[in-house]
């Protein structure tokens, strides 16, 4: 349990792979994998074309992206609904640590959060204390 890093319940994530730097993310422990919010996403020839949609970064918000299709799963919504969502595979930056990742891509429209971090990335590297936030930038 030591040598696992303590995050709060929002942090910053950079996906290194699409030049995303410090996304604002949800850590949620009830979510099994990572999202990102995106719009206008196609599917073509085992590639992924998608809309980044992030307001707070003037940059990123509206940036079309295409990345290799990683597989496309099912997934729950928090609202309880099963979606066919597509996925990527990237390297991303938490804590000053670059890590591969699996991130599912879907409109996060009515979600205040770009970035959704989930269990199966947190599990048996971090640890969430729910009292916290932005634990990153404090150590940076």
């Amino acid at each position: 349990m030591k040598d696992k890093i303590i995050v709060g319940r929002r942090e910053l994530i950079s996906i290194l792979d699409l030049n995303l730097e410090d996304l604002d993310a949800k850590v949620d422990t009830g979510a099994d994998s990572n999202a990102l919010h995106c719009d206008n996403i196609v599917i073509e020839n085992d590639m992924v074309h998608f809309c980044l949609l992030d307001e707070v970064h003037e940059s990123y918000h509206g940036k079309r992206m295409s990345m290799p299709l990683h597989k496309i799963k099912k997934v729950k919504s928090s609202n309880g609904e099963i979606q066919l969502r597509p996925s990527i595979k990237v390297s991303v930056e938490f804590f000053g640590k670059k890590y591969k990742s699996i991130i599912s891509l879907t409109n996060r429209a009515d979600m205040k959060f770009p970035m959704l971090i989930g269990r199966r990335f947190l599990k048996d590297r971090f640890l969430v204390d729910v009292s916290e936030e932005n634990l990153s930038k404090k150590g940076k």
